[in-house]
């Protein structure tokens, strides 16, 4: 069973789970499907706006699709949620990915 299908099976237990949809969303970019990758993301962010980590992935997504308003907006998110949670790490990569397209 390849990691795709391990992933679906494990949802289907705990569908709402964002380590999983996380994961399977990088599966499908690594398969060069942004469109069910960007699909993951958002859903998952709309169940789980804290989970910092899918809005840089988000964000380097809209700069592939050449989309840069909606990769800023998805940075600037990003920021706010990892201040708030306190996630410094996730705060500088996201700060950083914002800067290399803004300035």
């Amino acid at each position: 069973m390849d990691r795709i299908a391990q992933i679906k099976q494990l949802l289907l237990a705990t569908p709402n789970d964002s380590f999983l949809k996380h994961a399977l969303a990088l599966e499908y970019i690594s398969l060069g499907d942004d469109a069910t990758a960007q699909q993951l993301f958002e859903e998952l962010l709309a169940h789980e706006p804290g989970y910092v980590g899918s809005y840089y992935q988000l964000g380097k997504l809209f700069e592939r699709k050449g989309d840069q308003a909606a990769a800023i907006r998805t940075y600037e998110k990003g920021m706010e949620m990892a201040k708030a949670a306190g996630e410094r790490h996730a705060l500088n990569e996201l700060r950083s990915a914002y800067e290399e397209l803004v300035y």
